[in-house]
């Protein structure tokens, strides 16, 4: 029987929804915490890629996914469900196992996840505390997150369903190296890269995960619900290395944020304007326009011709 919940309807008002951070910073914290650990488990059991792209996450039509993870010669692959609010495990070998997304610590999600993966006789281990977070706390001991707003995390899933499906739109229309559209749960942000093909320079102090990912001269976009002094969701792009003079382009929609170092376009602006798509595909390609031509990426071999 097909499900007709409210969280399914496709109207116009639940196309782009609200998501002050405000209102569901709680659950964002939490939900930020499951996807690492789920995230880290894929870390785990692929082998590197450039700039990580081995580590991300993926919008489906249902919430994130993994995509298939290899374990010998089996795979598995799991799967955030934000309509129905569970966790699925699959194996190739058949099994399908679920853990339910309700209010719970970080450290119960943990300790089920991993013994659900026992069950299925996949031993995974990870670094088990999360990255890219002010004060970690290793997963086995975080009993400080524990929320799940169900409706809240199914807004931020819409939201990634159609900022996916427009920036793969913005996407194909570079023939250069370019990323997948992925999520990267370290920063919680959807994002798409674009590469110039030459080297860039490495970051003095640069950790290793840095050094990887941007060991290449980029411009990137993407989508981040916001955090700290940031208390609403934006949309966002920035240049790897900024070309000097970058934050005095105008660009429209949006504008340059010092506080961020990059163009920002706040997402309430894109899902009130009369044309969210166009709103998002002219603030991106209006940055990008920037970045390319103050950094001279050779723009003739790199982008699609009209």
């Amino acid at each position: 029987m097909a499900n007709h919940s409210p969280n399914n309807a496709s109207s116009s008002a639940n196309v782009w929804p609200a998501l002050p951070v405000n209102e569901w910073q709680d659950t964002y914290a939490t939900l930020h915490m499951w996807t690492q650990i789920v995230g880290k488990i894929r870390l785990t059991q692929t082998p590197l890629e450039n700039h990580w792209w081995n580590s991300v996450l993926y919008v489906t039509s249902r919430g994130l996914t993994t995509s298939p993870i290899p374990y010998g010669v089996r795979t598995f692959e799991i799967d955030f469900d934000f309509i129905d609010h569970q966790v699925l495990i699959q194996t190739s070998d058949g099994d399908i196992k679920s853990i339910a997304l309700a209010p719970r610590s970080v450290a119960d999600f943990y300790r089920e996840l991993m013994d659900t993966l026992r069950s299925l006789a996949i031993e995974v281990q990870i670094h088990a505390k999360p990255d890219e977070v002010a004060e970690p706390i290793p997963f086995v001991a975080d009993h400080k997150h524990a929320s799940y707003d169900a409706e809240y995390a199914n807004r931020f899933w819409r939201i990634l369903l159609q900022a996916d499906r427009v920036l793969k739109q913005f996407r194909s229309r570079f023939l250069g190296k370019c990323s997948p559209v992925h999520f990267f749960w370290g920063s919680f942000d959807l994002a798409v890269t674009r590469f110039s093909g030459r080297p860039a320079p490495e970051r003095p102090g640069a950790d290793a995960i840095t050094r990887e990912a941007y060991s290449h001269q980029v411009i990137s976009h993407g989508f981040w619900p916001g955090g700290g002094a940031v208390e609403s969701p934006v949309f966002y792009s920035y240049t790897a290395p900024a070309p000097a003079g970058l934050e005095k382009e105008s660009i429209h929609p949006g504008f340059y944020s010092t506080e961020l170092s990059e163009f920002i376009l706040p997402y309430d602006d894109v899902r009130q304007s009369l044309s969210p798509d166009e709103s998002l595909l002219e603030f991106m390609e209006s940055t990008y326009d920037a970045g390319a031509r103050l950094a001279n990426w050779d723009r003739t071999s790199l982008e699609r011709q009209k």
